[in-house]
């Protein structure tokens, strides 16, 4: 059972029998023919038999694995390989369909390829998740021919694995260096005028040209007789939530991502950079209610305990209660710390039945709103108008993105720090503000 089950009939097979049958059709007319049909059908039988011998006689003709991530980052390729080692002695061609998980709707996967005798290869293919879970692969299946290509032996491997999908950690790896030098804007970060300094001293140093002579050591000077600076550093121990709307406005999908998706991995990142910037970094996210809280720290198991409770978000994406936002706030943070918001406002009406409780946290925090452009009506602006119609999509498109800086404008009177971004730059452009609000010491 389980032999006739692990073999298949190529379609080179069903030509070879079509070519017969057509062979049939003409000793209709052709008697002479009918004789060396039959003879024709005795070699196909010949050969069926020795290509399934051959095949079959070894075993374990090949030996094959999928080589994978511990786990999945979302939003990114993920690199999958599969190693196949030849046990036959002789080249086979080989046809690989491996059972991803459903959420890729991928059903016509199939990589084919030539494997010489007795050798060893490797395929491999990219996986890109759009949303966080658990992935589960079904079996590895390798149908294998030999040169005959008469029949197929399937071979199954790697039955059933799981795969968790966490957010992006090959962006944390990719911004990960950036956290260790102490001028982060020389890595294509956008430089950041620095405003006086703050007051936590570091070292005394020789001055050297560029030094800000405010700082002038005279004491230190006259000792060495030389010129000597104070040297300040950024103040640390500040405390920056990562605060995330996990509300129905973070539903729209960009390349396949939600918003939320796009925040979650945003904030991955962002922690990681709080972390190494000596600073002390929590995160919690609302909607009905706040929830999936991570207190601001600084201790070692911090990057973990922020990624597993990132991973465990999950919404039905209800409409989001700022006012629950404001009272949670104002009991569970004493202390003055930065809060970055991740959340989306699509018009100046959305904006204003929630103004009142971000000015609220305002009062006794430093509060950044983050939140989106639509790259989608970019194209609509930036495409040639040919009808009337496409006159009106295009004016109600600069409308909407007239909007999205008005409520930019709108926040800033009232002291409300904001980023409007496209999705893909999210990260960039979060960091970009943590480091300038760090640069200015202004919170």
């Amino acid at each position: 059972m389980k032999f006739i089950k692990s073999l298949y009939l190529n379609n080179f097979f069903f030509y070879v029998l079509l070519g017969i049958v057509g062979l049939f059709v003409c000793a209709f007319i052709f008697p002479n023919l009918y004789n060396g049909v039959w003879f024709v059908i005795l070699i196909l039988i010949t050969f069926l038999a020795l290509d399934i011998l051959i095949l079959y006689i070894t075993q374990t003709g090949i030996e094959a694995s999928r080589d994978m991530p511990e786990k999945l980052s979302n939003g990114d390729l993920n690199p999958i390989s599969i190693s196949i080692k030849n046990h036959y002695t002789f080249p086979i061609l080989i046809k690989v369909i491996d059972e991803i998980p459903f959420q890729f709707q991928v059903r016509d996967f199939k990589i084919v390829k030539t494997i010489k005798a007795s050798a060893q290869d490797k395929i491999g293919y990219d996986l890109r998740p759009t949303e966080r879970g658990e992935y589960y692969f079904g079996n590895l299946n390798i149908y294998v021919s030999s040169p005959l290509k008469l029949i197929s032996r399937r071979f199954t491997f790697d039955k059933d694995k799981m795969v968790p999908t966490y957010p992006s950690y090959i962006q944390l790896r990719k911004y990960d260096l950036l956290a260790f030098s102490n001028n982060l804007f020389q890595y294509g970060i956008k430089k950041i005028r620095r405003i006086g300094h703050t007051m936590e001293f570091e070292q005394i140093k020789e001055y050297v040209q560029g030094d800000d002579l405010r700082t002038l050591n005279w004491k230190a000077t006259a000792k060495k007789n030389a010129l000597m600076v104070n040297q300040f550093q950024d103040e640390k121990s500040q405390s920056v939530y990562l605060a995330i709307d996990k509300g129905r406005v973070m539903q729209m999908p960009f390349n396949g991502l939600s918003l939320l998706d796009y925040a979650i991995n945003s904030t991955l990142v962002l922690a990681n950079v709080i972390l190494k910037k000596q600073d002390k970094a929590g995160i919690f996210a609302f909607s009905k209610k706040v929830e999936n809280r991570v207190f601001a720290e600084k201790r070692g198991s911090q990057m973990q305990k922020i990624l597993e409770t990132l991973y465990n978000i999950k919404t039905d994406f209800f409409e989001s209660d700022y006012s629950r936002l404001y009272v949670d706030v104002k009991k569970n943070i004493n202390q003055r710390s930065l809060i970055i918001l991740y959340t989306n406002f699509e018009t100046m009406d959305g904006l204003k039945r929630q103004l009142p409780y971000l000015k609220g946290i305002a009062k006794s925090h430093l509060l950044v709103v983050v939140f989106f452009s639509n790259t989608e009506l970019n194209e609509i602006i930036n495409k040639k108008t040919d009808t009337i119609q496409e006159v009106y999509d295009k004016v109600i498109a600069e409308k909407f993105m007239f909007e999205k800086r008005l409520i930019a404008n709108e926040l800033k009177k009232y002291g409300i720090h904001s980023v409007l971004t496209q999705p893909e730059n999210l990260t960039l452009d979060a960091i970009n503000k943590y480091l300038e609000i760090k640069s200015r010491g202004i919170l």
